[in-house]
């Protein structure tokens, strides 16, 4: 009798790891991990940062820069897994028929609740009394008629076109001037250099909130949404995803910032340090992150996570 329990025990014991092995290990099909990436500095620091925990779990992580709208498409194509990136309410638009159609996910937690976004002028145009949406038409001279956008499609840019077209706030005279973050902020600094008016998109987090002194308009009737621009972040995925690949999709729930640490892993990347380096750099000096990070979540195989990564940190 007591070799029959040990035996029975023994067989209980072996099927239990083999248990544990098969819950905690990916399929093999999700070993790959297909990013989309807008080039907002933003998402370029929370996107590299996913990459060097996933690939510290022995995922093999691959990303793709595109604009929003091919980013949605490319999760509806089965071309891209995840998106770190989706601005709500400035995005809303553009993934709405994606989100109707249920061919992505919006993962229920925002990984970043604290930001904004809406137009923005330095604080010297603002003490010459530039300070809100109802404002900028009285000073078109000085402003040269222009508003500065981001890349052409994107949420920002679409909402400052409607408000020319219906001429809200008097702006049917303003032209819209589209280019990347990097165009924009360029525009905006030689305006800060020369002490000329400019108003622009501006949003938190970002380092443009370190580097100049400027205010953000109010009175926007909510055409960037609620609370004057009040805005989140969230994570996108293809719709079965975190039922095919659990343990990527555990990560992608844990995986929530602030602005202002955000704001802190932005100001090297746009000093030319790599989102990467940035990344790795960070997870040496903030523990506790990593560890909250991946808090529940394994290796690729099955095996501890906190422990893959911290030994990725030290190559």
């Amino acid at each position: 009798m007591k070799r029959l329990f040990k035996r029975c025990l023994s067989i209980l014991c072996g099927t239990a790891l083999l248990s544990t092995g098969a819950i905690a290990a990916e399929p093999a099909s999700c070993q790959t991990v297909r990013m989309g990436v807008v080039n907002w500095t933003d998402v370029i620091a929370t996107s590299g940062m996913a990459d060097v925990l996933l690939t510290g779990l022995g995922y093999d992580s691959k990303q793709t820069s595109a604009v929003q709208q091919i980013i949605f498409a490319g999760i509806r194509d089965k071309r891209l897994d995840i998106f770190l990136g989706y601005w709500k309410p400035a995005m809303d638009k553009n993934i709405a028929p994606f989100l109707a159609a249920n061919q992505v996910t919006v993962l229920d937690k925002p990984s970043l609740a604290d930001a904004q976004a809406t137009l923005a002028v330095p604080d010297y145009v603002a003490a010459a009394g530039l300070k809100t949406f109802a404002d900028i038409a009285r000073f078109k001279d000085q402003l040269g008629g222009k508003i500065y956008g981001i890349e052409p499609g994107s949420g920002a840019n679409t909402t400052i076109k409607t408000m020319i077209e219906t001429n809200h706030f008097g702006l049917k005279d303003f032209k819209l001037i589209e280019s990347g973050e990097a165009g924009m902020l360029a525009a905006v600094q030689r305006a800060v250099n020369r002490k000329e008016f400019v108003v622009f998109v501006g949003w938190t987090p970002h380092p443009m909130n370190i580097n100049m002194n400027i205010t953000y308009l109010t009175g926007s009737e909510d055409v960037y949404g609620p609370n004057e621009g009040a805005a989140t972040v969230s994570t996108v995925t293809a719709p079965d995803y975190a039922q095919r690949c659990p343990n990527v999709n555990r990560l992608l729930e844990n995986l929530t910032f602030t602005a202002a640490q955000e704001s802190q892993l932005m100001v090297p990347i746009m000093e030319r340090k790599t989102p990467q380096d940035v990344a790795r750099q960070w997870l040496r000096d903030h523990p506790e992150d990593l560890q909250r990070w991946l808090a529940g979540v394994t290796s690729f195989d099955g095996k501890d996570g906190v422990a893959a990564v911290q030994a990725s940190l030290k190559n």
